[in-house]
């Protein structure tokens, strides 16, 4: 009886674990055309954004495509910038987090770049 009990707690405990799975993007999937040359001092860092897109899928259905997922989170992350006058966004980088509990996937797209001021 004792054994049985036991089973069946670590499978109703199994039930309710959920799997995370993360991964950076290391392609260049930037679609902004600006280039910035950065190969003398007339710039000074001003600091880092962040920029997060989330959406859930049931059984593998609904909400957005990745690629509409990176661009929310991009959208986000230049809309938290407040950029004015010479400043801009470099070194952007995404990072993808899927954490999945049985029939349930939560997808999330974190952008993040480095906020830089021209002072020439």
């Amino acid at each position: 009886m004792k054994k049985f009990l036991l089973v069946g707690i670590a499978c109703v405990g199994l039930l309710f674990t959920s799997c995370n799975i993360s991964k950076e993007a290391t392609s260049n999937q930037n679609v902004t055309q600006t280039e910035v040359v950065l190969a003398k001092k007339n710039y000074k860092v001003i600091g880092s954004v962040q920029g997060e897109s989330t959406q859930n899928y049931w059984f593998g259905i609904g909400g957005m495509s990745k690629k509409s997922l990176r661009e929310s989170a991009m959208a986000e992350m230049y809309k938290n910038a407040n950029l004015t006058g010479s400043r801009a966004i470099v070194n952007v980088n995404v990072a993808y987090k899927n954490k999945m509990v049985l029939i349930h996937n939560k997808s999330k797209a974190i952008a993040s770049g480095t906020i830089i001021e021209f002072t020439d």
